[in-house]
């Protein structure tokens, strides 16, 4: 029986609990003095990873988180080995600099070519650019099989059992490693690393790159033209009976 080796990328976003803002030149989010946190999405991944070696229906050899960031980044990665990551990967990209899904799919795959992973577990997308491609591309480029939205994981031996949320109802899938799976929130609920493993985190590795060192750069592809927040939603209003709701839809228009 071969050994599961994890990889699970992980992103620095802005905290899901904090309110963006865009700047005055309409060509970004600020995130000067904004607090950052991992991408919730991937929380759930790097809960996944470590449950799946909690439930040893299938021995975990290794798990390994990943980002590609700027320097802060180092922080969300900390978090993912005090949670039960092995050790850690960061590849510096200025924030400036920031990759789109296609460039962050080439950059795993060379990542998984070099650490041999099997199993590569995602967010199905990060809360800042909502692209929800990433996942796909790199399963893609990889040629492996994948499971996208998944709110249940099974792995033994090297079957591998997903079940997914679809518009009409619950949708399972089975098919064998390697494999790309993308988690959503109905996956689990995150622990809260204790302060014992944070302590023990600190002296895990964590290797610093660059794209250089897996021979690509950045090549943007996509040119952000303009960011503007959404219209200020007007208020409601109250009606005394059915009768008067009908009318105000019909006035509306939507009736």
């Amino acid at each position: 029986m071969s050994k599961l080796r994890i990889l699970v990328p992980i992103k620095r976003v802005i905290d899901y609990a904090t309110k963006p803002h865009v700047n005055r030149t309409q060509t970004a989010v600020m995130t000067a003095n904004v607090k950052h946190s991992m991408n919730p999405f991937d929380e759930l991944s790097i809960e996944e990873a470590v449950r799946l070696r909690e439930r040893n229906t299938t021995p975990v050899e290794e798990i390994v988180a990943f980002s590609a960031g700027p320097p802060k980044a180092q922080d969300i990665l900390r978090t993912a080995m005090a949670i039960g990551a092995d050790r850690s990967i960061h590849v510096v990209v200025e924030e400036k600099d920031a990759l789109e899904p296609l460039g962050v799919a080439k950059l795993l795959q060379k990542v998984v070519d070099e650490q041999k992973s099997n199993l590569v577990i995602l967010g199905k997308q990060s809360i800042d650019d909502d692209a929800g491609q990433t996942g796909q591309m790199l399963a893609g480029l990889l040629n492996w099989a994948q499971a996208t939205q998944a709110s249940k994981v099974s792995i033994e031996g090297e079957s591998v059992t997903v079940t997914r949320e679809v518009d009409g109802g619950v949708e399972t899938l089975k098919t064998k490693l390697p494999m790309v799976i993308t988690t959503d929130l109905r996956l689990n609920e995150p622990r809260y690393a204790s302060l014992p493993n944070i302590m023990k985190a600190k002296k895990k590795k964590l290797e610093k790159k660059t794209l250089a060192d897996y021979g690509l750069a950045e090549n943007l592809k996509l040119k952000t033209i303009k960011v503007t927040e959404p219209p200020t939603r007007k208020g409601g209003v109250k009606v005394e009976d059915v009768d008067g709701m009908i009318s105000k839809l019909k006035e509306l228009g939507a009736l």
